[in-house]
């Protein structure tokens, strides 16, 4: 694209991974090492790794800037004109595994692309969100969460948070096993319709949203004392993170076709994890509540505080 407007983009999501970077350091007292990169068909970018720290026991934040000849199919599904087109992506990603169970998994990414097929104009859209993964899920944290959430899409909209939230909900489904993957949060793509000073405004909003949204539940919990089965039953759980990132996740894919840096693009993954041959939860356990009352699409905001409305 080569204008004003990706190095608008480029410098917001610039500042975004310093912010972030430098929060999730001060809250775990351990620092990330930072890896620049160069890709050879074009561009590069730097990932930051955080590993066996007090609070995560991984935590990836990931910036890229990349050019390439042809864009990958992962990323012109909804958009088959332009398949095959030149393309420069800027996003950021950014995956948090902490090491208490009672601390959720929390995944957000902010992506821009440009396509510029031969003698057509160039195509541009946004696209991103961000979504909790609980293994032991509180209401309270659950409300917070969508309560940010939808603090985040107000401005542009009082029906864009329920059309965000419900797009998660389905992206972030896994098909096999008949579950979402956590309880969800925002997921847009292909967002341009709208011009783009209001798109990126957009994406900043949500961008803004992504720290006020988990610090204070990372706050809550980080310090609950737990044991052997709460342990065993995150890193069971964490099984799906890695299968939906393996299988259904576009950003993975995108990463994967356009041939970029492995390391950066499997960073999302955590450090451990286990699977069970035919595992059920017990009957009325905790761990049983996460299968029944979240692993569904639900409108938290409403069914969570319906009782304290009696």
């Amino acid at each position: 694209m080569g204008d004003e407007r990706a190095s608008a983009v480029r410098q917001y999501l610039h500042n975004l991974h310093d912010r972030i970077t430098q929060a999730i350091e001060a809250i775990d007292g351990h620092s990330f090492r930072r890896d620049a990169w160069q890709r050879p068909e074009g561009g590069g970018g730097e990932s930051r790794i955080l590993t066996e720290g007090v609070v995560f026991e991984r935590a990836g934040i990931s910036f890229s800037h990349v050019f390439g000849a042809a864009l990958p199919p992962a990323a012109s599904l909804a958009h088959p004109e332009v398949a095959g087109a030149t393309f420069e992506a800027i996003g950021l990603s950014l995956v948090f595994h902490p090491r208490n169970p009672y601390v959720p998994t929390v995944h957000a990414n902010l992506r821009f692309l440009v396509a510029a097929p031969t003698g057509r104009a160039p195509l541009w859209w946004f696209g991103g969100g961000f979504d909790l993964t609980p293994y032991y899920p509180f209401d309270e944290d659950v409300l917070h969460w969508h309560a940010n959430a939808r603090s985040a899409c107000l401005p542009f909209g009082a029906a864009i948070y329920g059309q965000y939230k419900d797009w998660c909900d389905r992206y972030f489904f896994l098909p096999h096993r008949q579950e979402t993957r956590g309880v969800g949060g925002l997921f847009f793509d292909d967002l341009s319709a709208a011009g783009f000073d209001r798109c990126f405004a957009l994406v900043q909003s949500v961008g803004d949203h992504i720290l006020p949204g988990y610090l204070p539940i990372v706050e809550r919990r980080k310090g609950l004392a737990h044991g052997e089965r709460e342990r065993s039953f995150q890193l069971y759980r964490r099984g799906r993170y890695v299968e939906f990132n393996l299988i259904h996740d576009r950003g993975t894919l995108f990463g994967l076709q356009s041939q970029g840096r492995t390391e950066s693009i499997l960073m999302s993954l955590p450090p451990l994890a286990r699977w069970e041959y035919d595992w059920t939860p017990a009957p009325g356990s905790a761990e049983a509540k996460l299968y029944s009352d979240f692993l569904r699409p639900r409108d938290f905001l409403a069914e969570l505080r319906a009782p304290a409305a009696k």
